[in-house]
């Protein structure tokens, strides 16, 4: 698609919106069980987990379970893959990742401070952020030295357990190691600094939970940092960086 349609799409889905449409909001049951019994195709194995309306008149977005976020027709019969963006001040915004980052807010939500290993600020907290983590990836071993900086600037760091080899992993292990030590924190950053730890996998750790919640976020490497606003940054940033991309001086 060239730039020159781009435009013309994102300026149309602008109007539609500066129109007064409502998007996110849920739809009657038996719209949504229309196009359960249209896209539910059998042969994929896709379920679809919410229907709700959408920027566009006459197009829903449905999500399904552990898949995409499309944008149907009212009968299921067409849809599109893919991020709906609009134009404004400040250029393209990708509406579809705006979803995702009230998505994100909603299930870091359901999980408890005690499955999480929390850096936190002497002071009060100026904000958060929450990093899926592994400790055999260098650029997550990186982000850990800026820790005590972030913690400086009143920044408090939440982590979540992401092994990237997978369940059953040395990776895993040693996550699952640092979630069940006594001291947690100091045992993640003994890992971190590539010391050695014996293992100490203990039973009901929340590491394969955290792994899955990863994947179904979106994350797909570490460190994966979800802000307070629930916005996805893949990959490492400095705390400077950091202090730029959460809006604190």
């Amino acid at each position: 698609m060239t730039l020159r349609k781009i435009a013309a799409f994102v300026a149309a889905a602008s109007t539609l919106i500066a129109g007064g449409v409502q998007a996110g909001e849920p739809v009657d049951k038996a719209v949504a069980d229309k196009l359960r019994a249209t896209m539910e195709v059998q042969s994929t194995g896709l379920r679809i987990e919410s229907v709700s309306t959408s920027e566009l008149p006459g197009m829903y977005e449905v999500q399904f379970a552990n898949g995409p976020l499309v944008y149907a027709t009212a009968k299921g019969d067409y849809f599109v893959v893919g991020d709906l963006f609009t134009v404004g001040p400040q250029g393209y915004v990708n509406l579809a990742e705006k979803r995702r980052d009230s998505l994100r807010l909603e299930r870091l939500a359901e999980v408890s401070p005690d499955d999480m290993i929390i850096f936190a600020p002497e002071g009060e907290a100026r904000a958060h952020i929450t990093v899926f983590t592994d400790v055999t990836c260098f650029y997550c071993q990186k982000l850990h030295k800026e820790v005590p900086e972030l913690n400086k600037r009143g920044v408090e760091v939440r982590y979540l357990a992401y092994p990237r080899a997978g369940i059953g992993s040395p990776g895993f292990r040693q996550l699952a190691s640092a979630w069940c030590a006594d001291d947690p924190q100091d045992t993640l950053t003994k890992l971190k600094n590539r010391e050695a730890v014996p293992d100490n996998v203990c039973t009901g750790n929340p590491i394969a939970a955290e792994y899955a919640l990863g994947q179904e976020l979106g994350v797909r490497g570490t460190p994966a940092i979800i802000t307070q606003t629930g916005q996805m940054i893949p990959g490492y940033q400095s705390a400077d960086e950091l202090m730029v991309t959460l809006g604190l001086k």
